[in-house]
């Protein structure tokens, strides 16, 4: 599908209601989760102890962090929307949100986007998008959840 361009407000009002794209895979790798781990200081063992999760977790693998799946949506809404025309986009919130199933380590997944309101706060773009994650080749999503971004149309 490429990615959406988006040049203004109403070229972005076009789009509600309906789905603005899904990203590329991103394998979610060990070294991955580990790196995060020591971004975050959260060590537990079902995400860095590879042979304890082997033997003990339900999943016998590592899983990603649920906060790792949702720091990586940044970097898959960049593939699947560029707008242009602004001077400064602000990550306003997140509402909604639901961690539906693991991410086991050497996964793949993918962003799904739609935008389901677009408002004009005095020149301000209030976009709230229904992002969904998925795993390839799994039915049940990763993680759902209402993005609330602020875009200041220059």
């Amino acid at each position: 599908m490429g990615k959406l361009v988006i040049n203004s407000f109403k070229d972005f009002e076009e789009y509600t209601g309906k789905e603005l794209g899904i990203s590329d895979y991103l394998a979610i790798t060990q070294e991955q989760i580990n790196r995060f781990a020591d971004a975050t200081l959260d060590h537990q063992w079902i995400h860095v102890d590879v042979e304890r999760s082997k033997k003990e977790s339900p999943y016998g693998t590592t899983i990603a962090h649920g906060y790792l799946n949702l720091s990586i949506i940044p970097y898959l809404w960049a593939q699947i929307i560029e707008v242009n025309n602004i001077k400064l986009l602000v990550n306003y919130g997140i509402e909604k949100l639901r961690f539906n199933q693991p991410v086991p380590a050497g996964s793949e997944v993918r962003l799904k986007a739609r935008l389901k309101s677009l408002a004009d706060l005095r020149g301000v773009a209030k976009a709230e998008v229904q992002a969904v994650l998925e795993i390839k080749d799994c039915k049940k999503p990763v993680l759902d959840a209402t993005l609330i971004f602020l875009y200041h149309f220059v």
